[in-house]
């Protein structure tokens, strides 16, 4: 135009800026704006506040609070719409101190500010989780002389939903609808996805169902909502009905509603269904994104299908699909890879991340340096945790669990204890497992002396032993031979009001056999059957092993009957047992001849009941009376 000495007007110069602004090119309308003032054009309020737009839109508010000081230089007076603007802008950069200070400075100016600048507000420090402070602005919107709309109602629900006061949010609902404030779609979604949230999923459905009864339409959000609280209480069925109920509804499913469908569906353990959601999303245009892959891989991975994974893997840099993998990515291979034990891939991926410049986070060096360990590989474990710390990682409890539990099983007690008691130095907290995986593995090293000292210093502190902690230190202190002691250690779980399980109970008839005391061990047999829990083929198999030492044939006889009268089921083991203390009770009869016909019955994954077992004797062996 310039160059065929046609120059733009005023009116043509601020449209060009109002299209700038509003097709999201602003940051081309300050060069229109300069042009203005050099052509000798007097700025006006309307684009100046295009421009504050403009500004804020694009994320300068800065820039936006300079141009706002400089209006009145070029005698342009702010009005409503120009505080609005900057307020919005403001809150939306989380500058709530700025936003009120400028509500102070438009009183001041004779501005008034209307509905649209408090519910700014109101908006601005409910999603900064200050709902208290959203209240006073309500209190004080109210004090001007202005009704609040369903859009403030809705937006203090929605801050009180979120922090967890639902209670205060159903209160403020019940004040909206007393003033005649009919609901709208963002209301009620609100109050929908928290009710699933909350477990409450059939008072969810309820409102739904009121939701469309008064004529508001539920829109993809509220469906959203819904599916996923269904989906965190275990509802995947509920929440399959749903989805189909929206398609039905004509209700078009967005990404957000197909990742939520995915991530429940592979959290229930059907990676085969979501991968049907995925061709569904698909087939409707909807482009999978990151969060859609990591989802699947997530799934796969946990489900031991590493082997899928890597394809699905492979497609995401396809063209047609092509999304960017990001550390989650990786998380979710290496942590498949490591299950798996195939450290060699572990280590490909991960060079691979690096290459792509994607900087792993402590998941990713907790998953290798727990891969490393399981598979025994105390080295690269120990190398992975060295380049961690290296990277500027903090070893957090995850880290430190991983490596004292590794370093327990693959018998190197004295790194495990170091560990132990560098986490503890470095201010992190042992874990209860922590605690008794250490506690264990001193008992089986035979450092009982120390596993005491662990168990005395788990009470002094917040971490309260468990029944693990009780069958473990039990164990290991009648192992030592100390029945007193052990039978302290009983008295002081219950004391603490902990029942004995199974294990409790097979500890003591296992070691009270062994240690002779078969009497005890009788009695405790008698008590773990009085509460309810069935004895398996291990304790029986202590108990006659006890009886045999002594030369108790009776007792034997007893026990195999009752056994047989359980319908108890024998392996290899215990026949062996059994057989083995018949033929101490006859030494006419070599009933261990038969011992290899039931040995390669096990063998081939048969097995046999007491009661079978006896019947078979007596057909071979009448005599015995069994």
């Amino acid at each position: 135009m310039t160059h065929v000495g046609i120059f733009p007007s005023f009116i043509s110069l601020s449209c060009l800026v109002a299209c700038f602004v509003n097709t999201n090119h602003a940051k081309f309308a300050p060069g229109v704006l300069g042009l203005v003032l050099k052509r000798g054009f007097q700025l006006n309020v309307y684009v100046v506040n295009l421009m504050l737009k403009g500004l804020c839109s694009n994320g300068e508010v800065e820039k936006a609070m300079e141009l706002f000081s400089v209006m009145g230089r070029n005698c342009v007076t702010p009005d409503i719409v120009s505080y609005n603007i900057l307020i919005h802008g403001l809150c939306k950069a989380k500058k709530l101190k700025e936003a009120t200070e400028l509500l102070v400075d438009m009183e001041m100016a004779d501005s008034d500010p209307n509905v649209k600048t408090y519910s700014t507000l109101i908006d601005g420090f409910c999603k900064d989780g200050r709902v208290d402070e959203a209240m006073g602005l309500l209190e004080e919107m109210k004090q001007k002389g202005w009704e609040p709309d369903v859009v403030v109602y809705s937006t203090l629900i929605s801050g009180f939903c979120d922090k967890g006061s639902f209670d205060r949010g159903k209160e403020i609902f019940d004040e909206m609808v007393k003033k005649g404030i009919p609901p709208n779609v963002v209301t009620y979604s609100c109050f929908i996805h928290n009710l699933s949230r909350m477990g409450k999923w059939k008072e969810a459905i309820a409102m739904l169902n009121d939701m469309t009864k008064c004529g508001v339409r539920p829109d993809t959000v509220t469906y959203t909502g819904l599916l996923d609280g269904l989906f965190k209480n275990g509802r995947a069925t509920k929440a399959m009905e749903l989805f189909n109920l929206m398609l039905l509804k004509g209700e078009e499913p967005n990404t957000v509603t197909y990742n939520v469908m995915i991530d429940g569906l592979c959290k229930e353990g059907l990676v085969d269904d979501a991968f049907k959601i995925l061709e569904m999303m698909k087939g409707k245009g909807k482009k999978p994104d990151v969060i859609t892959y990591n989802t699947l891989l997530m799934g796969l991975s946990t489900d031991g299908k590493v082997d899928e994974a890597m394809k699905l893997y492979s497609t995401m840099s396809k063209d047609g699909n092509f999304v960017e993998p990001d550390v989650i990515t990786y998380n979710m291979l290496i942590f498949g890879l490591c299950k798996e034990g195939d450290l060699d891939t572990v280590v490909e991926i991960y060079n691979t991340m690096v290459e792509r410049g994607i900087a792993g986070n402590l998941f990713t060096y907790n998953a290798m340096i727990g891969g490393c360990l399981q598979e025994g590989s105390v080295g690269k474990a120990i190398k992975f945790w060295r380049h961690a710390l290296d990277l500027g990682f903090v070893p957090n409890s995850i880290t430190y669990s991983l490596m004292i539990n590794g370093f327990c099983k693959t018998h190197m007690l004295k790194f495990a204890k170091g560990l132990f008691n560098k986490m503890r130095a470095s201010g992190v907290n042992p874990t209860l497992i922590d605690h008794n995986v250490l506690m264990l593995y001193l008992c089986k090293e035979g450092s009982l002396r120390q596993a005491r000292m662990l168990f005395e210093e788990m009470r002094i502190t917040n971490c309260v032993p468990n029944l693990v902690s009780f069958n473990t230190i039990i164990d290991g202190t009648l192992k030592a031979g100390d029945i007193k002691s052990a039978k302290d250690l009983l008295e002081d779980m219950f004391k603490m009001g902990l029942t004995p399980d199974a294990i409790t109970f097979s500890t003591l008839v296992n070691r009270f056999s062994k240690l002779g005391l078969l009497d005890e061990a009788k009695i405790v047999l008698e008590k773990m059957i009085a509460c309810g829990l069935e004895p398996d083929a291990f304790v029986f198999d202590s108990l006659l092993k006890g009886y045999s030492s002594k030369g108790e044939s009776e007792e034997i006889i007893s026990l195999l009957h009752q056994m047989a009268d359980k319908g108890v089921i024998l392996d290899s083991e215990i026949t062996s047992t059994i057989l083995s203390c018949l033929c101490q009770i006859s030494d006419d009869y070599d009933v261990m001849k038969i011992l290899p016909t039931f040995s390669q019955e096990t063998s081939k994954g048969a097995s046999i009941s007491c009661n079978e077992l006896l019947m078979k004797l007596n057909k071979c062996y009448p005599e015995l009376k069994l």
